[in-house]
């Protein structure tokens, strides 16, 4: 289930992504956080506890909302602005 329910914007063309290997889609205009939060309930697990993690600064201050890009790049997907084809992964093995 999404941890976030898109209340407005729903004109705005689609975007369409992959996250860890699935087809997704946000909308023109959307942060890579904005557009993952949509489809999932989480963004990733921390790296060190396992927790799941949602973003906690909002503004790229804080470094917890990074998520990996196909090539295998660090971003920060708070502010992140998304784009058409991005390939996206989140973390899902804690560090140990």
């Amino acid at each position: 289930m999404a941890l976030l329910k898109r209340l407005s914007r729903h004109e705005l063309p689609l975007v369409p992504f992959t996250l860890n290997g699935e087809a997704c889609s946000g909308r023109a205009g959307d942060t890579v956080l904005t557009a993952i939060l949509t489809q999932a309930d989480r963004l990733r697990l921390s790296d060190f506890s396992g927790n799941p993690r949602a973003g906690f600064c909002q503004m790229g201050a804080c470094q917890d909302c990074w998520v990996l890009t196909s090539s295998g790049a660090r971003i920060r997907a708070c502010s992140t602005a998304l784009e058409t084809g991005m390939d996206l992964q989140t973390i899902t093995e804690p560090r140990s």
